[in-house]
């Protein structure tokens, strides 16, 4: 098996960005042609990306060329956030990216969609899911995802990535701050109490606990609502996730992005990058145990309010995993949501991140 990355930066949204970051994962590995490609490419080429699709398609010698565009993109090399860049991993041998025809519950796709085209149905089919959402925030340009070398109009793809073990899993970087309690009532997406008490005090209480001052305003873009149907869900980590989209203080309420039922358990949680890091590391060290064998390469799919945003303006996430996996291929994006296999159902993540680790299949 043959895994190799490149990644080229540039001035402008050129195709021959995308000749460069082929051709050096082709340097890298001394392959005269690839099985199939990834390739990402930044928001700057989303308008009309088909030019860089033919370039990377003819570089690699294959027409298997799949992949979006995002705000920044990245490979264990380096990270590019605003500026025009090409991210290309390269597959060779028994490895390659497969179309569906026919799904089954046990297959784990590699699936990419544009925000404008998420959709339950396509999510909710027999399959489990992992990837991210690509970087197009409006859906404007022609296609923001490609399959097969083009353009794919419905705005969503998937592949299967045969000839390897893969290993999946989300990572969401939260410290949870509350031991769970019952929701007891709710009214559409509006939390109203949390065993008997009002939602809103609640999740004041405990985010004043932590920050050490009361009559503090609350962070919503930094507090999480994890819910489900079991303590022991939460004790396996397998709860769903839900943003704040307000605090309501004539009802003392809480509104959520997710709509909860009486009788959930729901946790309050805080976005921290001390958390994220141990969080990741431990991520990384199940998946590696999983596949029993260490990693030929990883895909990352981060939110881009994880990255060197998240970090202070570098990304701890690439460092962390380049030092438990040195010079493991890595590729991934920034994008605008993340999509993972949670508790054998497909799940749309925020301010998460996705790792998956693939080793060669043994023989």
């Amino acid at each position: 098996m043959t895994v190799a990355t490149g990644l080229a930066i540039g001035r402008e949204a050129s195709p021959s960005l995308a000749t460069q970051a082929v051709s050096q994962a082709m340097r890298a590995t001394g392959m005269s042609h690839a099985s199939s490609v990834l390739l990402f490419l930044t928001s700057e080429f989303a308008l009309d990306p088909v030019p860089a699709l033919r370039a990377a398609a003819r570089a690699a010698n294959c027409t298997q060329v799949m992949g979006c565009s995002a705000p920044g993109i990245f490979t264990e090399q380096d990270w590019i956030i605003d500026a025009p860049a090409a991210a290309a991993m390269l597959f060779s041998g028994e490895v390659s990216l497969q179309p569906v025809n026919q799904h089954n519950p046990e297959q784990l796709l590699l699936s990419l969609s544009a925000p404008n085209a998420i959709n339950t149905t396509w999510m909710s089919t027999r399959a489990l899911r992992y990837g991210g959402v690509s970087g197009d925030a409006i859906g404007r340009g022609p296609f923001s995802v490609w399959q097969n070398g083009k353009g794919v109009a419905v705005g969503y793809c998937e592949a299967e990535l045969t000839g390897v073990r893969t290993a999946v899993s989300a990572t969401h970087g939260l410290r949870i701050l509350t031991e769970p309690k019952a929701v007891t009532m709710v009214a559409g997406h509006d939390l109203q109490m949390l065993a008997g008490i009002p939602a809103l005090t609640t999740l004041q209480q405990c985010y004043g606990e932590v920050a050490g001052k009361t009559d503090i305003g609350l962070p919503l873009h930094r507090l999480m609502a994890l819910y489900a149907e079991t303590a022991e869900a939460f004790e396996v980590g397998e709860y769903r996730l839900a943003t704040l989209v307000s605090g309501n203080e004539q009802d003392d309420s809480v509104t959520l992005a997710k709509r909860l039922e009486s009788g959930q358990l729901l946790c309050w949680a805080l976005r921290d990058a001390e958390s994220a890091q141990e969080n990741l590391m431990q991520t990384a060290s199940n998946l590696a145990e999983k596949l029993q064998a260490k990693p030929d390469f990883g895909l990352l799919f981060s939110c881009l309010g994880r990255g060197p945003y998240f970090y202070g303006g570098v990304d701890k996430d690439l460092a962390l995993l380049g030092q438990k996996f040195p010079n493991m291929p890595l590729i991934g994006f920034y994008g605008n949501g993340e999509i993972a296999p949670i508790n054998g159902v497909s799940e749309l993540l925020e301010y998460s991140a996705v790792l998956g680790l693939f080793a060669e299949k043994s023989t």
